[in-house]
């Protein structure tokens, strides 16, 4: 039996793990989650507890962050807390995801103590200091689980072994082509939205850009509050900046026609970005959820840059201030089925990601894999 451990550092990240942690529910595999970073910050709503609420056993709980402090300080926090887990547990295989702080730190405690590290949608670029995260965790790591072939051609250049670079898909399209996503009325219920039709806004800091972000999140109020339209809005992540966001966010709480939350369950969030007329801001579920819907979204600034193709259902803006024409633009775009199939078959996988992780973590090549990692040169036609 191998023993396997999930790190979870966010909602969002926990929603695209949990469908291959329920992939590995078999005698051939015992499987831990440790939970840290905005999961146990009552700002964000205490997130840990979702992941009791879905059955899983074996959850351990790192040390809240402190208040304000910076990432880099964050960042050792996890490593000492994860290190300490790691030591008493002696798991055979760590499993991270994405870019975020968290995911580093368990791709350096694995590095560091020998232990084989599977880094899931690594090879992906942006604007931001996130892409320099994701390709440090995928340096780390030894088992690469990617949504496309351009990603894994990003991993082939950074020097990783193609023979451990497998194209699975994303996760959570599993979730979104599923048939349990819930209903829309019992998703309003539950928290309480009782807009007939609404947007969603996701607006995170940009950790390179916060001399601007004020004035950002300022220009991105102004307009929404100036459409009458009704607006989601969830939380940004706790990057550097939040707190700038999180102020101006937590004045429209008197407004009728905003609905604010800390977080929303994942299923719950899929639910309500299938029916939204759009979602806005700069998460990467604007340009890669909310196309497979059909759902037309707008991207402000730099943080999504080059995460995805050209797409008719995308509006791309570079600055808040033209947000007000953009919305105008948007009304008429929900599109078609055909479209949505195209997106996912393009990009993101046939829904049957977590089945393909399972069957690979069953065969013996992988492990058998060496923890000494060595770098693979191209062959460049020269």
């Amino acid at each position: 039996m191998k023993k396997i451990v999930f790190l979870t550092g966010s909602r969002a990240e926990y929603g695209k793990l949990k469908p291959l942690i329920k992939a590995l529910d078999s005698k051939n595999f015992k499987t831990h989650i440790f939970a840290c970073g905005m999961h146990l910050l009552k700002k964000y709503g205490l997130t840990y507890m979702e992941i009791y609420k879905d059955g899983f056993e074996n959850v351990f709980l790192g040390k809240p962050y402190k208040r304000k402090e910076s990432m880099d300080l964050n960042l050792s926090h996890t490593i000492k807390d994860f290190s300490k887990f790691i030591k008493s547990y002696k798991p055979d295989l760590i499993v991270v995801h994405g870019d975020r702080l968290e995911a580093l730190g368990g791709a350096i405690v694995g590095a560091f103590n020998n232990i084989l590290v599977a880094h899931i949608e690594g090879g992906e670029v942006s604007g931001t200091i996130d892409e320099s995260i994701r390709h440090a965790v995928s340096k780390l790591s030894h088992i690469h689980f990617v949504a496309n072939a351009k990603a894994k051609q990003r991993l082939m250049q950074l020097g990783e072994a193609k023979e451990y670079i497998y194209e699975i898909g994303s996760p959570d399209i599993d979730i979104m082509l599923s048939a349990n996503l819930p209903s829309l009325e019992s998703t309003k219920n539950y928290y309480g939205i009782d807009f007939e039709s609404f947007h969603i806004l996701t607006f995170h800091p940009v950790t390179t850009s916060i001399s601007s972000l004020k004035k950002d999140i300022d220009e991105v109020v102004k307009a929404l509050v100036a459409s009458k339209e009704n607006f989601v809005v969830i939380y940004p992540n706790n990057d550097l900046g939040s707190e700038i966001i999180l102020k101006r966010l937590k004045a429209l709480s008197g407004n009728k026609n905003f609905a604010l939350f800390p977080s929303l369950r994942f299923e719950m969030f899929l639910t309500l970005l299938k029916h939204a007329k759009s979602i806005i801001g700069n998460s990467s579920a604007g340009v890669r959820e909310a196309p497979i819907f059909g759902t037309p979204s707008i991207d402000i600034g730099l943080r999504q840059t080059n995460r995805y193709d050209a797409n008719p259902l995308i509006t791309h803006i570079e600055s808040p201030k033209d947000l007000s024409t953009a919305l105008q633009t948007i009304k008429d775009k929900k599109d078609s089925k055909s479209t949505r199939q195209e997106a996912v078959q393009g990009e993101f996988g046939d829904g049957k990601a977590s089945l393909k992780f399972k069957e690979i973590l069953e065969g013996k090549e992988l492990w058998e894999l060496k923890v000494q990692k060595n770098f693979i040169d191209l062959r460049w036609g020269m």
